[in-house]
């Protein structure tokens, strides 16, 4: 092994061809200079420089190595620094998962002037679920997801709250109750329902059973769409309607109504958050910095 401070005292000799100036510039003396520019000559197994009472000069091995030492030491160097900038979380790799965050202005532009602001974190985006977040959260597959509540037991990670938004009513044009204002969730008591599945989102399929319920009803699901994107197009075609955040509401759409719910039920119930969630025990300044930053930048709406 060769010691970094040998490829220091060589490099010092390179370049002055002088025994002495590169001990000075070492600030050691003359003489355990020379010693380990032979011990390091005795390592390599060749004859570095060339010495004559008058002068030293490189030796074509001594010639490559010097190249070889630089090298050596600028890619030290530049490793060092790399492996600081990760430290402070300046650097590194982030994946994330999220279900659709089109419609969150607030948390796109968090994640635009983080790119912005450190741009050598490289990202890797999945989307996904919130079930299938939170088993890639709990397997260290994804660093941070953006979810709905996920309705079961994760005792091993930490949510934040970034966003709450009202549920409203989806309705095909046309439907009688698009007509009003407002929508009193008992009027949808005999309505057909398009919904996501429990399975992949037991959180936010629960909350909407257990909202419908206290206006006295269970819900009729006749039909089931993986994405929220896709619900929005069958109750456009007439299969139904659907309780949807409010988010969701595009403008100039003219084959479909949302309406503002009203119901007798707690706000937890009427609303949907969009949550951040994490594995604590998994460490990661990058990670964490990009947690502070998202909850410093984005505001409730």
């Amino acid at each position: 092994m060769i010691e970094t401070r040998l490829l220091r005292q060589f490099i010092a000799v390179a370049e002055t061809l002088h025994f002495n100036r590169a001990a000075q510039r070492l600030h050691m003396a003359q003489p355990p200079l020379s010693q380990a520019i032979r011990r390091l000559e005795g390592e390599i197994g060749a004859v570095l420089f060339e010495r004559t009472n008058r002068s030293v000069s490189l030796t074509p091995a001594g010639a490559a190595f010097l190249e070889t030492a630089r090298g050596i030491l600028d890619s030290l160097e530049s490793g060092v620094a790399h492996t600081r900038r990760v430290a402070q979380g300046m650097d590194g790799h982030l994946t994330l998962t999220f279900i659709n965050i089109t419609p969150y202005a607030s948390l796109l532009r968090a994640l635009r002037e983080f790119r912005n602001a450190y741009p050598a974190v490289a990202f890797t985006l999945q989307e996904a679920t919130t079930r299938e977040q939170v088993h890639a959260l709990e397997s260290g597959r994804a660093d941070i997801g953006f979810m709905r509540a996920p309705g079961t037991t994760t005792p091993g990670l930490r949510f934040a709250t970034l966003l709450r938004e009202p549920i409203h009513v989806a309705l095909p044009a046309g439907h009688p109750l698009a007509k009003l204002g407002a929508i009193d969730l008992a009027a949808l008591k005999d309505e057909a329902f398009v919904a996501s599945p429990r399975t992949l989102g037991q959180g936010f399929h629960d909350q909407l059973i257990q909202l419908c319920l206290t206006a006295g009803f269970a819900p009729r699901v006749t039909q089931e769409a993986r994405q929220l994107q896709t619900v929005v197009a069958l109750v456009a075609a007439g299969f139904g309607v659907a309780l949807l955040p409010a988010s969701l509401a595009l403008p100039g759409r003219d084959d479909i109504m949302f309406k503002p719910l009203t119901a007798a039920a707690p706000a937890a119930l009427t609303h949907l958050d969009l949550l951040m969630g994490w594995n604590p025990a998994q460490v990661s300044p990058v990670r964490d910095r990009l947690i502070e930053a998202v909850q410093y930048s984005v505001q409730d709406v």
